[in-house]
């Protein structure tokens, strides 16, 4: 165990120093390698060096076979595959057997979002309970600026430059990026902060907080928007990603600029963003299919 253990407690400390990732993204690869370590030695092998191309196919099958989605089975075999290459870097491997192995096929669903209207719908709030105050500025800066969720919950009040309608957030890599924030948004925060003082001890550097006086959970972000879906009689079930979602939908449609929304989301690959023209093309297509003279189906 030590002999697997030891390279990636070295290939994670490489990631940090060398590589600056965030400490979200180190535990998911150490959580992704923890799990090949147990199917290592579930197959008997005690060194790294002694893994062959059909032993990773091997545990991938064995994940499949635990009923894992082929999603996470490629996320974790991409994660396995990095390490690898490490190793071979460092001359412990002399080859990636990692490299040519295909991960379950990927259904590929394309994001949900809500629609304009229902967006509408949701932030038509009155309700002036502290709490409602707050929620109401959480939903309307993540639909403002189309915010991840781990970016809504770890904001401070000093990112938030309210004269200037914009904010500097923290993404992934812990690469920062300049948003803009609607008026909407400024009115709700505004409201939020003139009561947020009840809800954290003095010195308290989050700009979201709880009843139990300290930074917001994601969780509790989560059952909150959960909650506020369908009080606002929603036709379907609310998430802070369908939050995301929509604006960078609704961004597509009205501008059709990608590279834009590409920046805005903080996607460091366009391709990632391009799913997002799928769900673009799909709306063109309902309004061609309505407005075409020779789409329209006879009656």
């Amino acid at each position: 165990m030590i002999s697997l253990q030891k390279p990636i407690d070295q290939y994670l400390n490489h990631l940090a120093s060398q590589r600056g990732l965030s400490l979200v993204t180190i535990n998911n690869y150490q959580r992704n390698l923890a799990e090949f370590v147990a199917l290592v030695l579930d197959i008997n092998l005690t060194e790294w060096s002694e893994l062959e191309s059909d032993h990773v196919r091997l545990m991938v099958k064995k994940l499949n076979q635990k009923g894992i989605k082929a999603r996470s089975i490629a996320t974790k075999l991409s994660a396995l595959r990095s390490f690898l290459t490490y190793l071979v870097d460092n001359e412990v491997l002399t080859f990636n057997p990692a490299k040519g192995v295909v991960a379950p096929k990927l259904d590929n669903p394309l994001p949900k979002n809500i629609s304009v209207d229902e967006v509408f719908q949701l932030l038509d709030m009155d309700d002036n309970d502290p709490l409602s105050l707050r929620d109401n500025a959480m939903m309307e800066l993540m639909y403002s600026s189309g915010l991840r969720l781990s970016e809504l919950v770890s904001l401070n009040l000093k990112d938030i430059k309210i004269h200037k309608k914009e904010m500097i957030v923290l993404g992934k890599g812990s690469k920062q990026r300049l948003l803009p924030i609607t008026e909407k948004a400024i009115v709700a925060i505004g409201a939020w902060l003139k009561v947020r003082s009840d809800y954290c001890e003095p010195g308290e550097t989050a700009l979201f907080t709880s009843k139990l006086k300290k930074r917001i959970s994601v969780r509790s972000v989560q059952a909150r928007m959960e909650k506020w879906g369908l009080q606002q009689n929603l036709a379907s079930h609310l998430n802070p990603h369908k939050l995301r979602h929509s604006f960078a939908t609704h961004m597509l449609e009205s501008s059709g600029n990608l590279r834009a929304v590409q920046t805005l989301l903080g996607h460091a690959d366009l391709s990632t963003t391009q799913v997002y023209t799928h769900l673009d093309f799909q709306h063109l297509s309902e309004v061609y299919d309505k407005a075409h003279p020779r789409s329209k189906r006879k009656k």
